[in-house]
């Protein structure tokens, strides 16, 4: 009954966009909005592809999935489309059909994609926004995938050794996700003086001496997580604590402000005042603060111009960063209450309130 719930609201918030915007028919061919609006399925080949290997055809009365006879078989079998609803409109794959299959189910009538189509409206932004509002099944996918990922990461960090190279590191929490089939979309890993040197820190194969931070965005059921964590060999330098200390306040003030109703761009108004009364006034400039998660990375990254609204269960992640220190978690903005997508599992927690709102961050795991 759950997966008929959420099946409907989705087709509700579809529909409700092709009645307000006077389309016919909406064609989803990202594998963000089709994981979506399958409830969790996959209709990638490539892991980190933007535009799957079949496409979605929602009209006022019926809905659609478009493929060539390769793909087709495990749409129907292992992604269960059929018992969902979606009738199977299959091209061999030396013919590539599917623009006069679109044209034959739309007619004339207008047509919404969430890529450049033929003849088709190009309506990603509000095709996004449908997503935002996390669904009550989506929450509890979300919830366990947070938790997992966390304590993966942080294991992780926990086992690794002076030596290491970045790239080991990463592998072996690659390893670790993927046993259950969570998929590591993005990687950052940064040794000693490479995390003040490079905000995007892909992972290289120098080796770990004192300091080692790692990020990743992982993925399962379409839905994505997003955190950092660091570990320190020997004591911690008083000035690293201090910044990294700094670092967690603005990131809990970004977060105590999330909240349903509020503008983003105010929610980063708070972060940068955060950023001035901690003594680092410039820092916010090199590098983005965060924003909109969900079924991807980020649905859009504030700025002060951002005019979106934050939705009723609408995921972020703000990554605040000081040079040489970042702090970044994923969590749900709801009325109840702001909630800890991914948490510190097995890390040394560090205890604050900011506006009211208690908060157990991560520490910086120190190893002897």
């Amino acid at each position: 009954m759950a997966l008929a719930d959420e099946i409907k609201e989705k087709e509700r918030r579809v529909r409700e966009l092709l009645r307000s915007r006077g389309l016919q028919a909406l064609l989803l061919k990202r594998q963000d909005n089709f994981s979506w609006m399958t409830c969790g399925g996959l209709n990638l080949v490539g892991i980190n592809t933007e535009i799957g290997a079949t496409s979605l055809l929602i009209t006022k009365e019926s809905k659609y999935l478009i493929s060539n006879n390769i793909e087709s078989p495990r749409m129907a079998e292992e992604e269960g489309l059929t018992k969902q609803g979606f009738i199977v409109k299959t091209f061999p794959w030396y013919e590539n059909q599917e623009v006069s299959i679109v044209k034959e189910l739309v007619g004339g009538g207008p047509l919404g994609c969430d890529v450049l189509f033929p003849d088709a409206t190009m309506m990603a932004e509000d095709i996004a926004r449908l997503r935002y509002s996390l669904t009550p099944e989506e929450l509890e996918r979300y919830r366990w995938l947070g938790e997992r990922v966390s304590s993966a990461l942080e294991k992780t960090l926990m086992e690794t050794r002076p030596g290491e190279k970045e790239s080991e590191v990463v592998g072996r929490l690659c390893n670790d996700l993927w046993r259950d089939r969570i998929d590591p979309v993005t990687l950052m890993g940064a040794a000693d003086d490479r995390i003040s040197r490079f905000r995007h820190p892909i992972p290289t194969e120098r080796k770990v001496e004192r300091y080692l931070m790692v990020s990743v965005v992982a993925r399962k059921w379409g839905l994505l997580v997003s955190l950092t964590r660091f570990a320190h060999f020997g004591k911690l330098p008083q000035e690293l604590k201090e910044k990294y200390d700094a670092n967690v306040f603005i990131d809990c003030t970004l977060m105590a402000h999330t909240r349903p109703g509020i503008p983003v761009r105010e929610v980063l108004r708070k972060g940068i005042e955060a950023y001035h009364s901690k003594g680092y006034p410039e820092e916010w400039k090199l590098h983005h603060q965060g924003g909109s998660i969900g079924h991807i990375g980020r649905d859009y990254r504030v700025n002060i111009k951002t005019p979106d609204i934050i939705q009723e269960n609408q995921a972020f992640t703000w990554n605040p960063s000081i040079t040489g220190t970042k702090s970044e978690d994923t969590i749900l903005a709801a009325s109840k209450g702001l909630e800890m997508i991914t948490r510190p599992i097995l890390y040394p927690t560090l205890s604050l309130t900011v506006d009211g709102i208690s908060f157990t961050r991560p520490a910086i795991f120190e190893k002897e």
